[in-house]
């Protein structure tokens, strides 16, 4: 999120005409920053770059959240997406989703899947798996995605939903074997790797990074701050510096973004529920 967000700090503030401070505020998942924003003045001076996780999954593991992720903040823009990758260990003998899914059906609770930790974007993808294609795949969590990802690559973990720039190297090297995208369709970045959906229909898991303001804003301040913010993402330079992350620059309007966050609010809700977890 640092790197996307001072990558764009440059453009934008030419843009803008105005010096762009980037202020980290760490902690409680991102809510501590969210909530600061929430109660900033709606002038457009003061706004939230956060992530599908911090607006889409917390709001469903904490109920006393001091905010509303909808009602409080004012949708400005999509800045980038990004799928996860499902990647498996060489000794897994399948190359395809569906070859995954029957043998993970063949041998319910054998398969074990790492995360970077309980609630995490990567454990309730396997969730989702679990519940969209009847599989019993048992989580594994890590205390972030470097040992997940180590433990995958040393064979003592089967599978993994990785985000795609600590997995490619393996994958490239033939330490992990790449089986598909978790976004809805193929991504831009790895045209020859198929969608999730392709298998499962509906499964959708995207890590995507986006631009708020606090409610109340003017429409007039949101939509010049879209036109800024978009065309910035869409210079030749940053797309290319993205695309090295693993990231595409998107850039939408207001509206998309309202909606792609109500869907994710949306799709965490009965997965995080049924498994009873709290933040």
């Amino acid at each position: 999120m640092d790197l996307v967000l001072r990558a764009m700090t440059p453009g934008l503030t030419a843009r803008l005409g105005q010096q762009l401070v980037v202020d980290n505020r760490g902690g409680a998942t991102g809510v501590i920053g969210a909530e600061l924003v929430a109660r900033a003045a709606p002038d457009g001076y003061t706004l939230l770059f956060h992530s599908s996780a911090g607006m889409g999954i917390v709001p469903n593991l904490n109920q006393s959240l001091p905010y509303d992720p909808v009602r409080d903040f004012a949708p400005v823009t999509l800045a980038t997406s990004s799928p996860y990758m499902l990647v498996v260990h060489p000794k897994v003998p399948v190359t395809s989703v569906p070859q995954l899914i029957a043998y993970a059906k063949a041998r319910p609770g054998e398969l074990n899947y790492a995360s970077s930790g309980n609630g995490s974007s990567t454990h309730l993808a396997g969730e989702l798996l679990n519940r969209m294609a009847g599989t019993r795949l048992v989580h594994v969590p890590y205390k972030g995605a470097g040992p997940a990802v180590a433990d995958t690559v040393a064979g003592h973990i089967q599978l993994r939903f990785s985000s795609i720039p600590p997995a490619m190297p393996h994958v490239k090297a033939g330490r992990l074997r790449a089986l598909a995208v978790t976004g809805a369709q193929r991504f831009v970045l790895l045209p020859d790797l198929p969608a999730m959906a392709e298998t499962v229909p509906g499964f959708q898991v995207d890590s995507w990074l986006a631009v708020f303001a606090p409610s109340r804003t003017p429409a007039t301040i949101i939509r010049k701050l879209n036109a800024e913010i978009v065309a910035a993402l869409h210079a030749s330079e940053l797309k290319s510096l993205l695309e090295t992350t693993g990231v595409e620059a998107v850039g939408s309007t207001p509206e998309r973004l309202g909606q792609v966050l109500r869907e994710e609010l949306a799709r965490w809700a009965p997965v995080i529920k049924g498994l009873g977890i709290r933040d």
